[in-house]
């Protein structure tokens, strides 16, 4: 079980090290090398030294890589003592760090395929919903950026199912709605948000919801929906008419979809 007194590295939404005991600001100030050093860390198992050292400064002479990663090493080990374990050729991170993106991937797994009767699926924590190391633009981040992003938007799609099928709508209109924010033109989410508002009977919902998004994909890409998507409202006899007129502008009668008000909080989902 991780300690609330050890040390934690964020990638998601900017770098950032906390160390207890620390000043923040000897923590906020570390050299790009040193944050690039443990993000290629956290992002990797036991990868060997010169395997590191090739990735971090792949443009330079391969001694001078070894010793900007002495460097980096001798620079973070006076911040955060004993963050990087030394095995051999091998570097890690000591045990017990604790890293937002592996708490990611910890409840994705969880949210896409939960042990069998398990209940507490939920919507993550805001802090999991950034994006990796914005601004950084190495190969390795820009590859695990992209594969979190799917993931996570697997996760939360897969999340509103199952809380939409437990009559937990509030919660479920919460997890598609993040979908939809992360990727606006992802129908699959857009799809979630629909089925969750006929789960729970909202019909006008369900199709503002397709009239929001039809409407969307036909002003950015030219093109309608899916017959997978225009399937979960076929039913509802106003979408005739919403099938023979032109979709809207945006910002005239189509507003983006609003949920009911979270029972117990007074809230709208965010």
């Amino acid at each position: 079980m991780d300690s609330p007194s050890a040390p934690r590295v964020r990638l998601l939404d900017g770098f950032r090290l906390e160390v207890p005991g620390r000043d923040r600001r000897s923590t906020a100030d570390l050299p790009h090398g040193v944050q690039r050093l443990v993000a290629h860390l956290c992002l990797s198992l036991r990868p060997a030294r010169n395997a590191t050292a090739g990735h971090l400064w792949p443009d330079v002479p391969e001694a001078q890589a070894h010793g900007s990663l002495r460097s980096a090493l001798w620079r973070l080990n006076k911040v955060a003592p004993g963050l990087i374990e030394v095995s051999g050729s091998a570097l890690r991170l000591a045990a017990g760090v604790r890293v937002d993106v592996r708490e990611l991937n910890d409840w994705a797994q969880r949210a896409i395929a939960p042990p069998v009767g398990a209940d507490d699926v939920a919507v993550p924590d805001a802090a999991l919903l950034g994006d990796l190391l914005p601004g950084w633009y190495d190969e390795w981040v820009l590859l695990e950026r992209e594969r979190l992003r799917q993931l996570r938007m697997q996760a939360l799609e897969a999340v509103a199912a199952r809380l939409a099928f437990l009559g937990r709508h509030c919660e479920a209109l919460e997890a598609a709605y993040a979908a939809v924010r992360a990727e606006p033109l992802r129908e699959s989410a857009h799809r979630t948000v629909v089925r969750v508002h006929l789960a729970q009977g909202n019909l006008a919902e369900g199709l503002r919801a397709y009239d929001f998004f039809r409407t969307l994909v036909h002003e950015e890409l030219g093109v309608p929906p899916t017959e997978q998507m225009t399937r979960l409202v076929q039913h509802i006899p106003r979408l005739r008419r919403a099938l023979s007129a032109e979709p809207r502008p945006l910002g005239a009668a189509v507003v983006r979809p609003v949920a009911d008000t979270c029972p117990g909080t007074g809230r709208r989902p965010s």
